[in-house]
């Protein structure tokens, strides 16, 4: 008896993925549980586990195409398996598809270029039952926000299996601004390279997670109206608490003292003074959240992901620090869940650990604010009338202008240095 594997649910609003790569083949025995392919979403990569043990008996999707909730992606066959000495065989369909071809070919003889275009039409029907690239329809949500954003297929170019127009290909086109919007000066087609120069380029798509940050960073730079303030904070006094416990610390709660745990905390006392930065705008209407769930930006091989700490506002320093060391060994491992990715309120970006000095970080829609930390350096300051050394770092606050008066900003950030340089506001909850 064999078993299907199909698309689990992806997690609220997400409706499809991509086929990144299969981690087995047509034939290779296969454990319970044991991880078959993986499959990125607009937010996440996952793997999909074996539903049974046995043989992998087929794969219906291949790497790099587009399937929804509830897809089949192939089949586990009973009993033990070995790699197959010859190919895979042919699905039914193509079996009958090639039948149908001769019999076509064979039925037309030379009859001309006409009859080899109905012999091709009516092989594809055959193969499975789907429309030749031209005529392939959109996807239904693509669909439904055409007609809702009044945008033609003719302005499309769809990324999808055969061409299929995707969501995201109308989320682009509409960020292009597609169709009322057109561009007075639209972007110039790329110049061909020489032919030098082209055989040492390299050409690759890019992973759906990429498309996604990059759809997202553009909507957030076009919809808000976006501000960054810029202060300094001393970090002597976190850096001395650290060090005179940061072993005591790791021994009895089992992880690591470092930054992050200072700064979330000190961002979510800002935040309870200044509820605007914690805030979002729907419409005509602002809504302010009574709860701070932290997004806290991580590097990853495949692009920048934000999961959530949740109720960090109710967290002490050390519970904070155990959920972002859990957090960030997921994204490493690509194994965040849908749940640790949604739902954030403010984000936390920290440059400082690839060397950056200062930036501008872009918003993480639909919040209105994110902190940018950066490097540690040593620098000349004036303490008490004395020049002397202290380790220094830059903070910035991007911030949607529309929701966040400018004095609201600057003094939220004035509250996140003042208790960075007097931590033990944080410790005390003063």
């Amino acid at each position: 008896m064999a078993t299907e594997i199909r698309v689990p649910t992806l997690g609220e609003s997400v409706t499809e993925a991509t086929i990144g790569k299969w981690f087995k083949k047509v034939g290779d025995a296969v454990a319970q549980d044991e991880p078959l392919l993986e499959l990125e979403t607009d937010k996440v990569t996952l793997e999909v586990p074996a539903p049974a043990a046995g043989t992998l008996g087929e794969r219906t999707a291949k790497d790099g195409e587009t399937v929804g909730v509830g897809a089949l992606l192939g089949m586990i066959e009973e009993g033990a398996g070995s790699k197959p000495a010859s190919a895979p065989k042919e699905p039914r369909k193509e079996k009958e598809a090639d039948s149908e071809r001769t019999s076509i070919a064979q039925a037309s003889g030379d009859s001309g270029s006409a009859s080899l275009k109905d012999a091709e039409e009516r092989t594809a029907q055959i193969a499975g039952g789907a429309p030749t690239e031209r005529d392939m329809p959109p996807a239904p949500s693509a669909a439904k926000l055409m007609a809702e954003k009044n945008v033609s297929a003719e302005q499309l170019e769809g990324t999808g299996k055969r061409g299929q127009v995707l969501k995201g290909d109308v989320l682009d086109a509409i960020a292009r601004g597609a169709p009322s919007q057109p561009s007075e000066t639209p972007t110039a087609p790329r110049a061909p390279a020489p032919a030098e120069d082209e055989n040492r380029e390299e050409r690759v798509k890019m992973t759906r997670l990429r498309q996604t940050i990059a759809r997202r960073l553009k909507d957030a730079q076009a919809t808000a109206a976006m501000l960054t303030t810029f202060n300094e904070v001393d970090m002597k006094a976190v850096m001395d608490l650290r060090s005179k416990y940061k072993d005591v610390f790791e021994k009895k709660h089992g992880v690591k003292l470092g930054f992050m745990g200072f700064f979330t905390k000190a961002v979510t006392h800002a935040l309870k003074e200044i509820p605007a930065v914690n805030a979002e705008i729907d419409g005509t209407d602002i809504i302010y959240k009574n709860y701070a769930h932290i997004g806290v930006a991580v590097g990853t091989d495949k692009g920048l992901v934000v999961p959530v700490v949740r109720d960090a506002d109710q967290m002490s320093i050390a519970e904070i620090e155990k959920e972002i060391g859990r957090l960030g060994v997921a994204a490493r491992d690509g194994k965040l869940s849908m749940a640790d990715m949604q739902g954030g309120t403010f984000t936390i970006s920290n440059g400082g650990v690839y060397g950056s000095l200062m930036s501008t970080p872009i918003l993480n829609a639909p919040q209105s604010g994110i902190l940018g930390m950066h490097k540690i350096q040593e620098r000349p300051m004036v303490v008490g009338g004395q020049i002397v050394i202290r380790p220094m770092m830059y903070l910035a606050l991007s911030y949607d202008h529309r929701i966040v008066d400018g004095k609201e900003a600057v003094t939220f950030l004035v509250r996140v240095k003042e208790s960075l340089e007097d931590p033990e506001r944080l410790v005390l909850d003063l």
